[in-house]
């Protein structure tokens, strides 16, 4: 690291490189170490958008794009799955919804809005 580079979440200064990414051991936020030129509409304006840039609220309805298999089941999301009633909430994981009687939490990374 050429300067003291802090975390951008919570700027505290003790981040290490991990890969291709940094990480703060402090609050476990994850970023690229080389930072990439986005345009400008891509810019994190906290507001927490899907696959396609479309942004996400609370109420909405989405469609997974791919298939998840949930950590700690043996239970997987099947890719097209509608999922109603989406919540969005603080963290890694943005999303937090009812899908099959269970509660999940996912990324928006991995959702369409409908």
């Amino acid at each position: 690291m050429e300067e003291a580079t802090t975390c951008p979440k919570c700027t505290q200064a003790n981040v290490y490189p991990d890969g291709e990414n940094l990480v703060c051991a402090d609050c476990a936020h994850e970023w690229p170490a080389v930072a990439a030129e986005a345009p400008a509409e891509l810019v994190d304006d906290g507001v927490i958008r899907d696959v396609n840039g479309v942004a996400l609220a609370h109420g909405d309805s989405v469609v997974l794009i791919k298939s998840l298999k949930l950590k700690g089941s043996a239970t997987t999301l099947k890719m097209g799955t509608k999922i109603t009633n989406i919540r969005i909430v603080d963290g890694d994981h943005e999303v937090d919804c009812r899908v099959d009687n269970m509660n999940v939490m996912l990324k928006a990374q991995y959702l369409r809005k409908v």
